[in-house]
């Protein structure tokens, strides 16, 4: 099948090569034309160094190219996944599957990046969501990874399924995208704030009671979107927020070790290098949350640190000072 993939970071370099290996005629689009020269010129991508890029891979700065393709890969930052959809509809015919492997929530709009796509194309194109624990470093270098396509179409998630799926790659199908999404956005909140415990030298005893009662409150508001329970136990839900809390992959949890050590925000943001996706979502977080009439203390507990200055070991202390209650009695509502 020919296949684009809208994004030429790690990520989608990464599922890139996979698809390639899986036997599918593959184009890597760059948004900006010197990347598509250097990615062609050099053989390999700056932000998957050591992982050689083969001859047979096809680059382009041109969305025109995506024209007949069967299926297209966004794998943008999430700010910019609604403008370049925009753009990519005039070359995409109906019935053209539409992968999301991008994470986050829309900034202004509270979408969910799905919604975002299915907006900008008028529905004309089938969306499924690829999601799970699978930093692109690893699944670059032939580690084995497991994911889940979701679709509201099981079908079209098992299509999905059947492009990426390899003994490296494992891929289970689930017709829960609301849950999906949910997880993929919500994660980066609570691994910059794992970060944040690590940098101020709190022990394995606090990240394990950060991680679980963060799921609690991403199961909290996906499951009053919509979203059904056993995504949040499962790969796109636990499994991907354990490995974006422990992995230094995670520029997430790298972002919030600084932050936890006492840099300022932006300062920390810079120093990362490449889009920190859980500062959005901390903000995307609060406005869903309010919406949804959620609790979610910790994410909120994120937004102040992000966004208003509050200090961080003083929002540890605020946490672990509230009022008693029974776990299970609020774990999922």
């Amino acid at each position: 099948m020919k296949i684009t993939v809208v994004g030429s970071g790690g990520w989608g370099t990464a599922l890139a090569l996979l698809l390639l290996e899986n036997g599918h005629e593959v184009t890597i689009w760059s948004h900006r034309p010197e990347k598509t020269a250097l990615l062609r010129e050099r053989r390999e991508n700056p932000m998957l160094p050591g992982v050689p890029l083969p001859e047979a891979m096809n680059y382009t700065s041109d969305l025109a190219g995506a024209a007949d393709s069967g299926a297209v890969l966004m794998a943008t930052p999430s700010y910019a996944v609604r403008e370049t959809t925009r753009q990519l509809g005039a070359y995409l015919t109906p019935g053209t599957i539409v992968i999301s492997a991008s994470k986050g929530i829309e900034k202004d709009s509270s979408l969910r990046l799905s919604q975002v796509i299915e907006e900008e194309l008028g529905g004309k194109c089938p969306v499924v969501v690829l999601s799970g624990p699978s930093h692109a470093e690893e699944v670059g270098r032939h580690i084995p990874t497991g994911v889940v396509a979701a679709a509201d179409d099981l079908a079209m998630a098992g299509q999905v399924q059947d492009l990426f799926m390899n003994p490296r790659f494992r891929v289970y199908t689930s017709d829960d995208r609301v849950g999906t999404e949910i997880c993929a956005a919500m994660k980066n909140v609570i691994a910059l704030c794992a970060g944040c415990c690590d940098g101020l030298g709190c022990g394995d005893n606090t990240k394990a009671l950060l991680m679980t009662r963060g799921m609690a409150e991403i199961a909290r508001l996906g499951v009053a979107l919509g979203g059904r329970k056993e995504t949040f136990t499962g790969l796109a839900g636990m499994g991907d927020l354990i490995v974006t809390c422990c992995s230094m992959h995670s520029r997430n949890r790298r972002c919030g070790i600084l932050i936890g050590q006492g840099k300022p925000i932006q300062v920390a943001l810079e120093e990362i290098g490449a889009v920190v996706e859980g500062y959005y979502a901390a903000a995307n977080a609060r406005t869903l949350a309010q919406k949804a009439g959620v609790e979610m203390p910790i994410s909120q507990a994120a937004y102040e640190v992000l966004y208003e200055g509050r200090e961080v070991r003083g929002v540890v202390s605020h946490l672990m000072g509230r009022e008693k209650r029974s776990e299970l009695e609020e774990s999922w509502s």
